[in-house]
């Protein structure tokens, strides 16, 4: 027969609530895994649809962006035709080259003339004295 201890609790009274108690924190250890379960389902719900709408984000900012781009090719190839080529801008050339030389000439040529100028005054102001 199990005596009774000083504190008044038998043996079998203590090892039935041992027991009891580990029933008690197993059953609370199972509903914190599941609820742990649950919220770790709902987070990774919540991560699949953020990545699905992510995806379907990046898809219209591409689509925007290959629009964007067609747009402007075919305004390059349309201004195509309307550009100047060197070839059609060779008379414009020759005619800037030829008045750059024409206007140089007459810049000698006016310089020259300010020097003759310049030596009659000087020699006619010598002259004089």
């Amino acid at each position: 027969m199990v005596e009774a201890k000083p504190n008044g609790v038998s043996l079998k009274e203590h090892f039935e609530t041992i027991l009891a108690l580990n029933d008690r924190f197993l059953s609370e250890r199972d509903r914190r895994y599941t609820e742990v379960n649950i919220e770790r389902e709902k987070a990774l719900t919540i991560k699949e649809e953020a990545d699905r709408r992510a995806l379907e984000l990046a898809r219209e900012i591409q689509a925007f962006r290959d629009e964007k781009a067609n747009g402007l090719l075919d305004l390059v190839k349309s201004e195509r035709g309307s550009l100047a080529t060197n070839k059609d801008i060779e008379p414009l050339k020759a005619f800037v080259n030829a008045q750059t030389g024409r206007g140089i000439g007459q810049s000698a040529l006016a310089g020259w003339l300010v020097s003759l100028v310049t030596i009659g005054i000087a020699l006619a102001v010598y002259a004089r004295h």
